[in-house]
C-alpha cells in the first residue's frame, strides 16, 4: 500500500466519521424537535397561523338567602383589533372615528392600533348600541380586522347596599375585594374562543369561516344574607352616625346563633361597588383621580375597608359575658353571690365602678345589671390566669373566624398575661378583636353553648338553578353548658329590662344584651357598642352595633348604642314574622301607639264612637254657623300618637286655630312629658324609654293646639 492510497483512505475515514456525527446530530436535533419541543412548536405554530380572542364568559350572580340578586352581569361588548391586519394609510381616520364613538382619546387610539400584535383591545364594557355603531362604520368602510366581541360588565343593582360583603371587580371582570374575591374560582367561569386562521403577517386568510368555542358560566353563589335585613341594619346604622354625629363610621353585624349565618353585615363609610375608584367623603373631587397610589392607600383605609372584620378594637363592657360565662361554668360565682363595687387594688392599680357614687354591696346578678367592674374582677381572680384564658380562647378569641374575607383582623392578648392583665380583660379593656368575633361569642352564649364558625357562604348554583354544593353548618366546639347558657339568657335579659342595656327594650320582645364603652388609643376617642341576642328565651338573632368616635350628647354605648340595636332587633323579628309577647311590664315601660283615624265628613257622634274605639280623647270646638258634619281635625289623619291623646273635632272650617307655647320637656319621664302636653292641649309621640332628651319642636315656639310634639326619651344612668 503506497502513501497516496493510505492517505485516501484516512481521508474516507475522516469523512465517513464526519458524515456518521452529522447524521447522529441530524437525528438528535429531529429527535429533540419532535419529542422534547414539538408540543410547544406545535403551539407556536398554531398560533403563527390563527388569531385567537377570547370570548369573556358571564360571572356567575351573586344572591342572597331568598334568591334576590345582589350582583349580576349584563351582556355588552368589547372593541379590538388585529393591528395587523388594518391598512396604514386608514389608521388616522379609525382613530378619529373611535374617538368619537367611544367617547376615547384619539392618541391613545392610534397608540393601540399602531401596536406590533395580533389583537389590541381598545375598549370593555361597551353597549350594544355603541358595538352596532362600529360595525356600521366596520362595514361602510370594508375594513377587516376591526372585531366586536362578546363582553360582560358587572353590575350590582343595590349599589352600596352590602358592599364590603361583596367587593367588586377589576376592568377584567377580575374580583378584587369580598366574596367577588374569595370566590373568584367559582364565580369567573371558563372563557370562551373565537379561532380563525391568518398569514405569516397576522392577516386573516380569504374563505376561512371563524371557529368558535363557546364561554362556559360561571357558578351563582348563593350568601347567608338576607336583602332586607341588610336594608334594616344599613338604615340604623346610617341614622346613628347622623344622630350622634359619629366620626370615624360604625359597624353592624346580624347572625342567626343557630347556625352561624350572617344575616346582614354593614361598615361605614362605603362604597357602590359600581364605581368603587369614586372620590370618598372629605376629598375634593376636582383633584381626585382614584387611580394612584396615594388615591388607592385614601380608599383601602377608608371606604373599602370593612370594619366587621378587619378592624380591631376593645369591646370594653360587651365583653364581660365571657367573663359570666366562665365565672357560672366553673361554678365560682353565683347569681346570688354577695359582691361588692368598691375600688378594688390589683397589682398596684386601682379598679373602680364606672358610676359615682358606687352601688355598695349588691348580688352578683344585680352587680351584672350595674356593670360594675369590681366584681368581674373578682370573678377571674377565682378562675385564675390559666383557667380563665382557657375560656377566651375556648370562645374563639385566638383564632380567626374562618369568614371568606381576604384580611381578617387578627386579635390581640397579652401574651405572659400577668394579675393586672387579666383584671383589665374581665371588664374589656387592654386588648384588641373584631367585632365578628364579639357576636361570635355571644352566639355560643345564646345558642346553648356550641360555639359555631360564621358562614356567609350558602351554596353554589349552576345557571340552571341546580345546587352544586352546600356550605354545610359546622360547630367548632362547645364551650359553656346548656344549663350555663340558660341562665346567661335570662340573666342578660335582665341587663336590658332593668339594668344598663334599658335603652335596647323592646315591647313585645324579650331582648338580651350588654353595653359597651371603650377608648381608643386616642385620647377623647371612644367606641360606643352593644351585643344582643333575642328572643332571649329563643334567640333566632344576635346583633352587635359599634360607633367609632361619636361627638353628640354621649359617647356611652348604653346611651346610643343599645337604642339602635333595640330598632335592629325588632324590625328583624317583625321582618321573620316572630310574634310579640306582651307582659305587664311592656304596658308599664312604653305606652301604646295608635294613628289618628280620619273623621271628617262624620257626624260628630259617628266621630265621637270611632275616637272612642281608637282609645283617644276628644274635644269639640263648635262654631257659630257649624253643622253636625265634622269639617276639619286636629291632629290630622295618619299621624301616630300615645292613646288618651286629645283630638280637636271642629265642626265649621277654622281660619284661624288656636296656639300654644310648647312647654320645655327636658329630663321629664313619659308620663311626666304626657301630662304636661295634654294641660296646654298638646299631643305626643314617644320616642324610646327613660327621660326625655330631646323634642321636635323647640321649648317656647308656638303650635296650633292639638299638634303632635315628637319626644326622645333616653335612660342616661347607663355606661
Amino acid at each position: 500500500m503506497n502513501g497516496a492510497t493510505l492517505i485516501m483512505k484516512k481521508r474516507l475515514l475522516f469523512l465517513l466519521v464526519a458524515f456518521s456525527v452529522f447524521i447522529l446530530g441530524l437525528l438528535f436535533r429531529v429527535g429533540w424537535i419532535q419529542i422534547v419541543r414539538g408540543a410547544e412548536l406545535q403551539e407556536m405554530a398554531f398560533n403563527q397561523q390563527n388569531s385567537n380572542r377570547e370570548i369573556t364568559p358571564r360571572r356567575g350572580n351573586i344572591y342572597d338567602r331568598n334568591g334576590n340578586e345582589l350582583a349580576s352581569s349584563l351582556s355588552v361588548e368589547k372593541i379590538a383589533v388585529n393591528p395587523q391586519e388594518l391598512p396604514d394609510d386608514k389608521k388616522e381616520n379609525i382613530a378619529q372615528k373611535f374617538s368619537i364613538i367611544l367617547e376615547m382619546d384619539k392618541e391613545d387610539v392610534l397608540d393601540k392600533l399602531n401596536k406590533d400584535n395580533r389583537y389590541e383591545i381598545i375598549k370593555s364594557h361597551v353597549s350594544k348600541e355603541v358595538g352596532n355603531q362600529v360595525r356600521q362604520f366596520r362595514s361602510e368602510n370594508n375594513i377587516r380586522g376591526i372585531y366586536i366581541d362578546e363582553d360582560s360588565k358587572r353590575i350590582y343593582p343595590n349599589n352600596n347596599l352590602a358592599a364590603h360583603v361583596l367587593g367588586f371587580v377589576g376592568q377584567d371582570s377580575q374580583g378584587l375585594e369580598g366574596i367577588e374575591n374569595e370566590m373568584e374560582n367559582e364565580l369567573e367561569g371558563i372563557p370562551g374562543r373565537i379561532l380563525s386562521e391568518v398569514d405569516a403577517r397576522g392577516r386573516q386568510t380569504p374563505f376561512f369561516e371563524e371557529k368558535r368555542i363557546e364561554p362556559q358560566e360561571g357558578l351563582g353563589v348563593v350568601l347567608t344574607i338576607d336583602k332586607d335585613i341588610q336594608y334594616i341594619a344599613t338604615r340604623e346604622l346610617e341614622r346613628a352616625i347622623d344622630d350622634n354625629k359619629v366620626l370615624n363610621g360604625g359597624t353592624v353585624v346580624v347572625m342567626d346563633p343557630r347556625n352561624g349565618d350572617v344575616l346582614a353585615m354593614v361598615s361605614k363609610p362605603d362604597f357602590d361597588p359600581n364605581d368603587p375608584r369614586a372620590c370618598p367623603p372629605g376629598k375634593d373631587p376636582e383633584t381626585w383621580d382614584g387611580t394612584t397610589q396615594d388615591d388607592i392607600d385614601e380608599l383601602y383605609e377608608t371606604v373599602l375597608r370593612n370594619k366587621s372584620v378587619v378592624d380591631t378594637y376593645e369591646p370594653g363592657s360587651t365583653f364581660k359575658a365571657v367573663t359570666v360565662a366562665a365565672g357560672l361554668e366553673e361554678g365560682v360565682v353565683t347569681l346570688d353571690t354577695l359582691t361588692d363595687d368598691k375600688p378594688y387594688e390589683v397589682q398596684g392599680h386601682t379598679i373602680r365602678c364606672w358610676r359615682t357614687p358606687i352601688h355598695g354591696e349588691q348580688t352578683f346578678r344585680e352587680a351584672v345589671y350595674n356593670s360594675c367592674n369590681p366584681a368581674f374582677v373578682k370573678v377571674g381572680e377565682k378562675l385564675g390566669i390559666s383557667t380563665f384564658y382557657e375560656y377566651v380562647r375556648s370562645f374563639g378569641f385566638y383564632d380567626k373566624t374562618g369568614l371568606p374575607v381576604i384580611s381578617e383582623g387578627e386579635t390581640n392578648f397579652h401574651e405572659n398575661p400577668t394579675q393586672i392583665n387579666m383584671a383589665t380583660t374581665t371588664f374589656g379593656q387592654r386588648f384588641t378583636i373584631t367585632p365578628v368575633h364579639l357576636i361570635n361569642a355571644y352566639n355560643a352564649i345564646a345558642n346553648g353553648g356550641n360555639l359555631i364558625k360564621p358562614r356567609l357562604v350558602r351554596e353554589l348554583r349552576d345557571n340552571d338553578g341546580n345546587i352544586v354544593k352546600k356550605y354545610e353548618t359546622e360547630v367548632v366546639r362547645q364551650v359553656i353548658s346548656k344549663e350555663t347558657s340558660n341562665t346567661m339568657r335570662e340573666l342578660f335579659e335582665g341587663v336590658v329590662s332593668e339594668g344598663t342595656g334599658r335603652n335596647a327594650y323592646v315591647k313585645g320582645y324579650r331582648v338580651a344584651g350588654k353595653t359597651g364603652t371603650s377608648e381608643t388609643l386616642e385620647d377623647g376617642v371612644y367606641i360606643a357598642s352593644f351585643a344582643a341576642f333575642a328572643p332571649a328565651d329563643n334567640p333566632v338573632i344576635s346583633v352587635l352595633v359599634a360607633l367609632d368616635y361619636p361627638t353628640g350628647h354621649s359617647y356611652y354605648g348604653g346611651q346610643i348604642a343599645a337604642p339602635v340595636a333595640g330598632k335592629i332587633v325588632e324590625d328583624t323579628l317583625d321582618y321573620l314574622n316572630i310574634e310579640r309577647r306582651y307582659t305587664e311590664r311592656d304596658e308599664e315601660m312604653m305606652a301604646e301607639e295608635v294613628f289618628v283615624p280620619d273623621i271628617r265628613d262624620k257626624t260628630v257622634n259617628e266621630a265621637k264612637q270611632t275616637l272612642r274605639e281608637f282609645g283617644l280623647e276628644y274635644r269639640i270646638e263648635e262654631g257659630v254657623s257649624g253643622d253636625d258634619l265634622v269639617k276639619d281635625q286636629t291632629p290630622k289623619p295618619g299621624i301616630a300618637v300615645s292613646r288618651q291623646s286629645i283630638v280637636i273635632v271642629y265642626n265649621y272650617t277654622p281660619e284661624n286655630k288656636r296656639l300654644v307655647s310648647v312647654p320645655d320637656l327636658t329630663n321629664k319621664t313619659i308620663d311626666e312629658a304626657v301630662r304636661t302636653l295634654n294641660n296646654v292641649g298638646l299631643n305626643i309621640k314617644i320616642n324610646g324609654i327613660g327621660s326625655a332628651i330631646s323634642q321636635n319642636i323647640e321649648a317656647g315656639e308656638e303650635i296650633q293646639e292639638g299638634e303632635v310634639v315628637e319626644v326622645d326619651f333616653l335612660y342616661r344612668d347607663t355606661d
